[in-house]
């Protein structure tokens, strides 16, 4: 998760959205871990990273790669004005064998005290891992975990995935006319999902289709439009394979 356009209300947005994924992960039984938080004054998220483990997890959230744009009125306005803020979100699966080559002369690494309250070894120990790869300039970060030796791993393994998503995105923009089964290219600058507070409404640009009851969709009730994206990529698979 990270917070785009709009703010201290972009970073509230980016919270609420990983909210509404931890929920949803909840209702169907998936394990959700935090890895790293950046919090605004406002304790939204700046920047966040999670992990989620259980069954078709990449399956039903890989179409939620992208912008997410919420419309409201903020309780700081006092005139009353629609405010839009975005954040950017991206699902990256963590394979058990890596294809990408990661050389170590092309890493910085930083380490540094993990913030929190309780235990022992807060404040006290460098167990937070902050991992640059220079080529690429793709930094990932991790302190979640108690020892510098878990963080680093699970850093790294983050930063494997982002290699391989970035080479994966800039593939599909290059051949994106021949990948009829696309609902979208994955790129993270593209814009994905309006959340409109004052109509109820969430649109899915992408499949061009909407729902109603927001409250509930920011609860977690997320299925209806995972299914409708699913539904739309295979129709979409089917329609290429016909045509070729």
């Amino acid at each position: 998760m990270r917070a785009g356009a709009g703010g201290e209300e972009a970073a509230l947005f980016a919270e609420k959205l990983a909210n509404m994924y931890e929920k949803y992960a909840q209702k169907v039984g998936w394990q959700w871990k935090p890895l790293y938080k950046s919090k605004s004054s406002l304790e939204g998220f700046k920047e966040a990273s999670f992990e989620v483990n259980g069954k078709d997890v990449y399956r039903k959230l890989r179409f939620e790669t992208g912008v997410h744009r919420i419309q409201r009125v903020p309780a700081t306005e006092k005139s009353g004005r629609i405010h839009t803020s975005t954040a950017s979100v991206a699902i990256l699966p963590i394979r058990q064998k890596q294809k990408i080559e990661i050389l170590p002369v092309d890493l910085e690494i930083e380490l540094s005290r993990s913030g929190g309250a309780g235990g022992q070894n807060v404040n006290k120990v460098e167990t937070a891992v902050r991992i640059i790869h220079k080529p690429t300039g793709i930094d990932v970060r991790s302190t979640a975990e108690r020892s510098q030796q878990k963080n680093r791993e699970k850093a790294m393994s983050i930063l494997a995935a982002k290699i391989q998503a970035a080479k994966d995105e800039e593939e599909a923009k290059a051949y994106s006319e021949k990948r009829k089964a696309q609902i979208g290219t994955g790129d993270r600058s593209e814009k994905i999902r309006t959340y409109n507070i004052l109509q109820d409404r969430v649109t899915d640009h992408r499949i061009k289709e909407s729902w109603h009851n927001i409250d509930s969709i920011f609860a977690g009730n997320l299925s209806p439009i995972l299914q409708a994206l699913e539904s739309a990529s295979d129709k979409l698979a089917e329609d290429g394979k016909t045509a070729e």
